[in-house]
C-alpha cells in the first residue's frame, strides 16, 4: 500500500501515479479499456476496501486495490486546443511542409494544422499512391506523441472523404517505447535531421 495519484480520462484510459518522475506513470491501460469496480476478496490486502479493475480488448488486466481515499473529483476539460510548439518544433514542421520528400518520392503536402474535433494534426500529405497520410512532428518522439497521432487517426479514418488514411510519427529522437507502441498502431517512424532540413549540415561530406 502507498499513496498514489490515479487519473481517470475521458477516454477510458486509467494510469497510476507517484509523486516522481515527471509525468510518466507507474502503471497504465491506454484506451480503449473498461473500468468495473468490485469488492475486495480473501487474497487482497487486509486494508483494501474497493478494487478496480481495469481490462483491454485484448483481455490484459490492470488491477487497483484502494485502502483509503485521500482526495475525489472530476474536472471537464473541455475541446482541446491542442499544444504551442517552440520554436524549434514549428521550425521542423515548416522544414518538413517544404521538403515533401523527406518522406518518399511522390509525396506532396495537402496542408499544414489539418483540423480535427480534438486538435490540428501537423501534416496532411497524398503519398505516391494518392492515399492520405497524416503526419505528427515533435522533437523527441515519445508515447504520448503516438498517443496523440492514434487518436487523430481515428477521427480522420471515420471520414469517408478522408479515409484511409495512414500515419507517420516524425522526430529528431524516437525513443524504443513508442517505436514498439507505433508498430503495433500501423504507424510508421521516421527519423528527421534537423541540421540538414536546415542545410546547416550534408550526410554525402561526411566521413563517418
Amino acid at each position: 500500500m502507498a499513496t498514489r495519484l490515479i487519473m481517470v480520462k475521458s477516454d477510458g484510459s486509467v494510469s497510476v501515479h507517484a509523486d516522481d518522475r515527471a509525468y510518466k506513470p507507474l502503471n497504465w491501460m491506454s484506451a480503449p479499456c473498461t473500468l468495473a469496480v468490485a469488492q475486495p476478496d480473501a487474497d487482497d490486502h487486509p486494508e483494501t476496501v474497493e478494487v478496480w479493475e481495469v481490462r483491454s480488448p485484448s483481455g490484459d488486466t490492470l488491477r487497483i486495490e484502494l485502502g483509503e481515499v485521500l482526495h475525489d473529483s472530476s474536472h471537464e476539460l473541455g475541446v482541446d486546443p491542442g499544444l504551442q510548439k517552440d520554436g524549434v518544433e514549428a521550425h521542423l514542421q515548416a522544414l518538413l511542409a517544404g521538403n515533401p520528400a523527406v518522406f518518399g518520392a511522390g509525396w506532396a503536402l495537402v496542408r499544414r494544422e489539418h483540423a480535427t474535433p480534438i486538435g490540428p494534426v501537423d501534416l496532411l500529405f497524398r503519398d505516391d499512391t494518392g492515399g492520405y497520410v497524416a503526419v505528427e512532428v515533435k522533437r523527441r518522439g515519445e508515447i504520448d506523441g503516438v498517443e496523440q497521432l492514434t487518436r487523430y487517426l481515428a477521427l480522420m479514418n471515420a471520414d469517408p472523404l478522408l479515409a484511409p488514411v495512414r500515419g507517420v510519427f516524425a522526430a529528431q529522437v524516437i525513443k524504443p517505447q513508442a517505436r514498439v507502441l507505433a508498430a503495433t498502431r500501423g504507424i510508421d517512424c521516421l527519423v528527421v535531421d534537423y541540421d540538414a532540413l536546415r542545410g546547416l549540415d550534408h550526410p554525402e561530406d561526411r566521413l563517418f
